[in-house]
């Protein structure tokens, strides 16, 4: 996860004086007055000779302002999705009509990770007999004996990586299993338990909807064993004969992986590759937000600084922005406040220190992070196994002390879940990491999206108030206005939005030298300037909501 040094690094402040010598001469050399967008002030007057003589230190190369807008759109859209989804889902209409998703990484690998599956129940018709060793015709019939509906509805999730992609990656293809167990009644349970027992075909849990590019793999047989015993004390309870309700399953999800990933570090593996991975699991980092869009409303779990934030129509046709995720960083006074009641009154000063917690990390709930969990004594007994066999530098593992660490743990991945009820004047859901709302308030992304989609090109008369406005105010306001009618550029929403994140200018106009800047920064400066960004809007159903109300 990159977090900035500084949150105002943009374009319309003192970009040149940021950047390195040699790429500040380049860039002034380069950009004259008439190339130059209002957001954009870059000058320099360093000769050319010393930009050759300082060439070596950077991979930077020039930007083409002049770049053809087929190969922009080429990199915003290489992993953009679209799903159009049935518009019955089994019991009823589908609460969601379709959603679409795109990324757009600054770190090599890209640490942001998403997921979107829709929950499967399985209900059990005629439960045939299965011989020790059964034949092929067999497994068919027992399987053709199960019925699956998609009856808990679709799961969305976005999760930003830290220290590597590794903990993302995993959350990313576990969490959301763990969420549809949670809500499945025993019976259910029981099924995918008889299966695994006898060596039937054990029925699907999630319907996945993956892009082509999303980083795809194998389960891991330890992740199905975990998974299995999740589902196994969930047999044995006696309080989960219908399944947890949302709210609770969420929590609980969030909750046991994030354990289960902190005992995995722990377990004795015979293949080093296993124990390095999960030890790298373990002590990268993640922050989340999933939603579970249900029949009658929508569930948000958020831990970190992820977001998630409803389109509502307004009576008068205007659109506003509802958040149903608060973040989890020092901005939050009552999450900073939570933390401190944690610990003993000689840390308050110390627990969250220049924003972050014990001064080092930025989001304050998180998965993985086991040096903010463990104690000392534990976190150097497990890196001592690991460091017989391998490099820790190797795997890109890197252990570091907090300061004042005396009292942890300090961080967890208990998640804090709203509930909105669906009404007909929800329009869309955007999950976003937290490159996007770096550059993009709630307001700001959800009148962007919701133009977009409403194709909107005619503007209200000037008011009365506005007929008052002096010269250059009136300029001010006719450039805006124009923004909002300039043709939109993609089909993809989510594209959309990550174009107008990283390519905004002061008016709220596109400008594309700004956008092909970001864009074609070397990998070894996007970091410094923008962070991986995943975005995912959720279409939603108004008729189905607007027949339940009636």
């Amino acid at each position: 996860m990159f977090k900035r040094v500084c949150s105002s690094i943009r374009y319309t402040l003192t970009f040149s004086s940021l950047l390195p010598f040699q790429i500040r001469s380049t860039w002034g050399h380069f950009i004259s007055s008439r190339h130059t967008c209002s957001s954009v002030q870059i000058c320099s007057r360093i000769s050319v000779s010393r930009i050759k003589a300082k060439r070596h230190q950077t991979s930077y190369q020039r930007p083409d302002f002049y770049r053809s807008e087929l190969k922009i759109n080429n990199i915003l859209r290489r992993n953009e999705q679209t799903v159009n989804l049935p518009e019955f889902d089994g019991r009823g209409l589908s609460t969601v009509r379709k959603f679409e998703s795109n990324q757009l990484p600054a770190n090599t690998p890209n640490e942001d990770r998403r997921s979107v599956a829709a929950c499967l129940q399985v209900t059990i018709s005629v439960l045939l007999p299965s011989p020790s060793k059964p034949s092929l015709l067999t497994r068919c019939m027992y399987f053709l004996s199960l019925s699956l509906l998609q009856s808990k509805g679709m799961l969305f999730g976005v999760f930003d990586g830290h220290g590597g992609s590794a903990c993302a990656q995993a959350v990313s293809e576990r969490l959301l299993y763990y969420i549809a167990v949670a809500m499945m009644p025993k019976q259910s349970l029981a099924v995918l338990e008889s299966g695994m027992q006898h060596g039937r075909p054990v029925p699907p849990i999630l319907q996945w909807y993956k892009h082509r590019t999303d980083f795809n793999y194998e389960p891991a047989s330890l992740y199905i064993d975990q998974l299995r015993i999740f589902w196994q004390e969930l047999l044995d309870s006696d309080e989960h004969d219908e399944g947890m309700d949302p709210t609770t399953a969420l929590t609980y999800a969030f909750k046991r992986l994030d354990a289960d990933i902190s005992l995995e570090a722990q377990a004795p593996f015979s293949n080093v590759l296993e124990k390095t991975a999960a030890i790298q699991t373990a002590f990268a980092g993640c922050t989340a937000c999933v939603a579970h869009v249900g029949p009658d409303g929508i569930h948000v779990a958020n831990a970190g600084d992820c977001r998630a934030v409803l389109g509502v129509q307004e009576a008068d046709g205007s659109l506003s922005a509802l958040p149903l995720s608060w973040d989890h960083n020092s901005d939050n006074e009552a999450e900073v406040e939570r933390i401190r009641a944690l610990h003993p009154p000689s840390e308050r000063d110390t627990v969250v220190t220049d924003g972050r917690l014990l001064g080092v990390l930025m989001p304050l709930r998180a998965f993985g992070d086991v040096q903010f969990k463990w104690s000392l004594e534990l976190q150097q007994s497990i890196l001592a196994s690991l460091k017989s066999g391998v490099d820790l530098d190797s795997v890109s593992l890197r252990h570091y002390t907090p300061p004042n660490y005396t009292s942890p743990p300090y961080l967890d991945a208990t998640p804090e879940i709203i509930y909105h009820k669906l009404r007909p004047q929800d329009c869309f859901l955007i999950l976003g990491t937290d490159g996007l709302w770096d550059e993009l308030g709630n307001k700001e992304a959800v009148r962007i999206a919701g133009e977009h989609l409403n194709a909107i090109h005619l503007q209200a008369p000037i008011t009365p108030s506005e007929r008052q406005l002096n010269l250059g105010q009136m300029h001010e306001l006719l450039v805006r206005r124009q923004a909002r009618v300039s043709d939109a550029f993609d089909a993809n929403t989510a594209t959309h939005l990550i174009r107008y994140a990283l390519g905004t200018g002061n008016y709220g106009e596109l400008c594309q030298e700004k956008l092909t800047s970001m864009l074609t920064l070397p990998e070894d400066l996007a970091r410094l300037y923008r962070d991986d960004i995943t975005a995912t809007v959720v279409h939603l159903n108004s008729s189905l909501a607007r027949a339940q109300q009636t």
